[in-house]
């Protein structure tokens, strides 16, 4: 029973194949689970600058038309500021707290 209990002891699930999600190793588990999150968003926010430039394209000189054309790439353009901004942020908090490693 007491060896059982020590093998129980010294058990350390990060020594599992740390390259995968759910390696044991939780800074890269989030770094890379926020990567993937940004490219997501990036490739939305450059399919609405697309759309407001089409809108623009299409707006035929309607003045509320082309506004709203402006407004939407002018929104999706700050989306992806604030999303590269929050995970330079992340990566840095990540990369910096004394508990996890990088």
């Amino acid at each position: 029973m007491k060896d059982i209990i020590t093998k129980l002891a010294a058990y350390n699930p990060g020594n599992i194949d740390s390259n995968t999600i759910g390696g044991g190793d939780l800074g890269n588990d989030i770094i890379t689970i926020l990567n993937g999150i940004v490219g997501i968003l990036a490739v939305v926010c450059v399919i609405v600058v697309v759309v407001g430039g089409v809108n623009y394209m299409t707006s035929a000189g309607d003045a509320g038309k082309v506004k709203k054309a402006k407004d939407t790439i002018l929104y999706a353009v700050i989306g992806l500021i604030v999303c590269a901004l929050a995970a330079t942020i992340v990566n840095f908090v990540i990369a910096n707290l004394p508990g996890i490693k990088k």
